[in-house]
């Protein structure tokens, strides 16, 4: 019979880690006496991130003394002692190639149930002061496992640990942690998988994930479209057309000429300036429309836009510059529902090339077109947009000016008014519209809130960011929130630019990888278990070539790279 051989507990703490402080909960200590296991955790416990652990699905982590065994011969360490892999309890027995997804155990007065693997993180590698331990755990399958409280009670070390349920479908711990973080993971099994209650609403989400992939295959290309070409090429700009005194219209054709692949309605473009400084600026911008023998973006000039003013003064007809191939997720689907272009100012861009797409394949699909801007003089692409909205047989048009503009009224126009809940509210919009948002970060973030309000289904509202992302650092406090910049010491290696950040910087040597030399230039990052296994990090790799250490366990899509792993083997750019 298994045996629960120590209690573990501890309160979340800050914790010094590379110059920066780490909120968690991982030191855990050996408690003498009964302890008693709650709903949401055990007695003295706590969790420093509640994303990644802690929780109803997550009160009480799992770790086997076995496992102890292999990790001390493995990394010939004489100092684990229980608590130190993170665990509330470490058990003799219950291997994790045993315990299924849903089994049930009595231990004391208490009573759990088996809700998924431990969650890859690198606070464990933090603990062991070992870098390498989360995707260690994950490939010699022993990841421990959580257990969700089903009776509160005492529990104590000595206790007993008595088996009174199968888990239906008896999927194990281990191979419920391959299945997710390994390649090749088998379709039936997930779905067998799911078909477990007790399975936490987060592994549940990536597996549905999966299947729904493999189940949908043709929809593959459509929203993960592979680059159409590596790195940059060269193309002139053959024309440009001012919109407006602060936009400009730029039609791009090869250099030399030749055929290039059709951009999807809503992609954008990566562009490197090569006369508009040193080193070139490098940004990208949406595709505005579909044009024959080339690509058109339309960019609106900023104060303080190095690549945008270039393009408003001084950029003229004839000019090369260097473009990376058509990216993005931000795609018009190819379905038959009601369909919502909702923009802001110079967010029109995306939206207006999948008016073109819609309009050119005379689609019959409801189509709603929502944008908002100043008045007249900013109000860009505005006779396009109205003649196409105009050829559609089901399409609606509503433009609103925050100002008094004067001048002729039109259909669907109203002014001296924002766009909000309650403008959205009354144009009616159909609930099982697919929505398509593009804007300053607040305004997207109010649609997509107001739109799910109005009934729309957050699955089927999308957006599109050109700023850095928000960044996931699990349990990192907050630090000085400074802007990206250039690292006070130069680096002597290869140039790294982080093209959303606007930013490009020699590599320093010194780093271990790519997400280490973004942060030591605070900009944004996203990650998590940072040895190759969760995919967290994963980033579009625009040019260049890199070296994993280590090697993840997964690879990453054509084009994507995992920051968190690899050092540039030359010149990179990244889509940070």
């Amino acid at each position: 019979m298994a045996t629960l051989l120590s209690v573990n507990v501890g309160r979340p703490r800050d914790v010094p880690w590379r110059d920066r402080m780490v909120h968690t909960g991982i030191w855990k200590q050996p408690v003498d006496g009964p302890v008693t296991a709650r709903r949401l955790n055990l007695d003295g416990d706590g969790q420093g991130d509640l994303n990644g652990h802690g929780g109803e699905q997550r009160a009480v982590m799992v770790y086997q003394a076995d496992s102890y065994e292999h990790w001390r011969r493995h990394l010939n360490r004489t100092d684990l002692g229980w608590g130190v892999f993170g665990e509330n309890f470490t058990v003799e027995g219950l291997p994790d190639d045993e315990v299924c997804i849903g089994d049930r155990y009595r231990i004391g007065e208490a009573e759990f149930e088996v809700t998924q693997p431990r969650t890859t993180c690198y606070r464990v590698g933090l603990r062991l002061g070992d870098d390498r331990m989360p995707a260690l755990l994950v490939s010699h399958h022993r990841p421990g496992f959580y257990y969700r409280v089903l009776r509160e009670g005492q529990v104590q070390a000595g206790d007993d640990i008595l088996k009174i349920a199968a888990g239906p479908g008896q999927i194990s711990v281990a191979a419920t942690d391959a299945l997710l973080y390994l390649p090749n993971g088998d379709v039936d099994t997930m779905r067998r998988l799911l078909t477990v209650d007790a399975l936490s609403p987060g592994w549940r989400g990536s597996f549905r994930d999966l299947v729904d992939q493999s189940d949908s295959p043709q929809t593959q290309p459509l929203t993960r479209p592979a680059p159409a070409w590596d790195g940059f090429r060269r193309m002139r700009a053959v024309r440009l057309v001012h919109e407006t005194d602060l936009v400009t219209s730029v039609y791009l054709q090869p250099v030399p000429e030749g055929v290039l692949p059709r951009a999807l309605p809503g992609q954008y473009l990566t562009l490197r300036f090569p006369g508009a400084g040193d080193p070139p600026p490098v940004r990208s911008y949406s595709l505005s429309a579909p044009v024959v023998d080339g690509y058109r973006i339309s960019v609106k000039r900023e104060a303080h836009g190095l690549a945008s003013s270039y393009i408003g003064t001084t950029l003229v007809s004839g000019d090369v510059v260097e473009v990376a191939a058509p990216r993005g997720e931000f795609i018009l689907d190819d379905g038959d529902e009601p369909v919502v272009l909702l923009s802001a100012g110079i967010g029109v861009t995306p939206v207006l090339a999948m008016l073109h797409a819609l309009a050119a394949a005379h689609t019959s699909r409801e189509v709603w077109w929502v944008h908002t801007t100043r008045g007249v003089a900013t109000h860009v692409l505005a006779e396009e947009a109205r003649r196409l909205v105009d050829s559609l047989p089901a399409g609606r048009s509503n433009v609103f000016y925050t100002s008094n503009d004067t001048g002729p009224a039109a259909t669907g126009l109203a002014r001296g008014r924002r766009l909000n809940r309650f403008a959205l509210a009354e144009l009616g919009l159909p609930t099982d519209a697919t929505a398509y948002v593009c804007g300053p970060t607040p305004f997207m973030e109010a649609m997509t809130a107001a739109l799910a309000d109005l009934g729309l289904a957050p699955s089927r509202i999308h957006t599109e960011v050109f700023a850095s992302l928000s960044a996931i650092n699990p349990g990192v406090v907050a630090g000085d929130g400074k802007a990206p910049h250039a690292p006070p010491t130069p680096g002597t290696g290869p140039m790294v630019t982080f093209a959303r950040a606007g930013l490009t910087v020699a590599y320093d040597e010194g780093k271990a990888s790519l997400l280490e030399m973004a942060e030591a230039c605070s900009v944004p990052t996203r990650w998590s278990c940072r040895t190759g296994v969760c995919h967290t990090c994963v980033t579009a790799l625009l040019s260049g070539s890199v070296t994993y250490a280590p090697s993840p366990l997964t690879e990453p899509d054509a084009g994507e790279v995992l920051v968190c792993c690899s050092r540039p083997d030359g010149a990179v750019v990244l889509e940070l």
